[in-house]
């Protein structure tokens, strides 16, 4: 579509909340979020101590409010070092830039958390994407496709390509586009693993509620069709991770996200909230 989408023609958003059970701030808000209809999937963060807990308020609220719930694979955060494969991002991004993760130990590591999902869960997840966009690394997409495809014959987990629309590529966004995307998207191409071509959303989480608003307009103005577009919202109120250092903007996001303003943007002409099977 470009910058400026075709007058008149639907543009297809998945608003994807992430982190879920990082905290209980983090899981609180995305189930106010999804009974509120303003999110169409969320994706866990399984090896936390929390999602054990959370899983079974999430499956309650989906039999009610329909949304995808997905892994969130992770390396980076304390979570994962915590595990015994995790490390920091900037070590992460460095290894995927010299020849990439080993193949089989990140299998054996997207395996573990595939069935720490699915024995809370009670079934596949409906998507795969990455905490900090490990799903695109060397090494570890390569193992991915392979995993998904051998595991999930019959109905294939949809993939985030983190790779922004034209209107939308930053600085930031062109490099975590550079680790990987193309490739991933090749990848799952030859694998028949389905995807949600572009993701929108990539922030500095400054400016607090404010910030966000406009941020979220801009995105909302410029998004292409069949776009993952992520947030990171957490309640007021609740506890948040000590380790997580965007507590306060997951709060303004949250705001945002609930208030009434938010309800009249994302009902805007011409674009529809999907789940990703309908915006593959």
């Amino acid at each position: 579509m470009g910058a400026d989408p075709r007058r008149g023609a639907m543009r297809r958003i998945v608003l994807c909340a992430d982190d879920f059970a990082l905290s209980e701030s983090v899981s609180r808000g995305i189930e106010t979020l999804a009974a509120q209809a303003r999110l169409t999937a969320t994706s866990v963060m399984v090896l936390s101590p929390r999602w054990p807990q959370d899983a079974p308020v999430l499956r309650a609220l989906r039999a009610k409010h329909p949304i995808d719930v997905g892994l969130h694979l992770d390396w980076t955060s304390p979570f994962a070092v915590a595990a015994g494969h995790g490390l920091s991002l900037e070590r992460a991004m460095l290894r995927a830039l010299l020849g990439g993760f080993d193949r089989v130990a990140a299998r054996a590591v997207i395996e573990r958390q595939l069935d720490a999902f699915e024995a809370h869960w009670g079934g596949p997840p409906d998507h795969v994407d990455g905490h900090q966009h490990v799903q695109q690394f060397a090494g570890i997409r390569e193992a991915l496709i392979e995993v998904l495809a051998a595991r999930y014959r019959a109905q294939r987990p949809w993939l985030r390509i983190s790779e922004a629309p034209s209107a939308l590529r930053d600085a930031k966004g062109r490099v975590i586009a550079a680790l990987g995307a193309g490739r991933l998207r090749a990848l799952a191409a030859q694998a028949d693993v389905p995807v949600v071509r572009w993701l929108a959303g990539v922030s500095d989480f400054s400016g607090g509620e404010a910030g966000f608003d406009a941020r979220m307009r801009h995105w909302l103005a410029h998004v292409e069709d069949g776009t993952v577009l992520m947030c990171h919202p957490g309640a007021p109120g609740f506890a948040h991770d000590a380790a997580d250092g965007i507590a306060t903007a997951r709060e303004a996001e949250f705001r945002w996200l609930a208030s009434d303003a938010a309800g009249a943007a994302l009902r805007a002409p011409g674009l529809a909230l999907v789940r990703g099977a309908e915006a593959g």
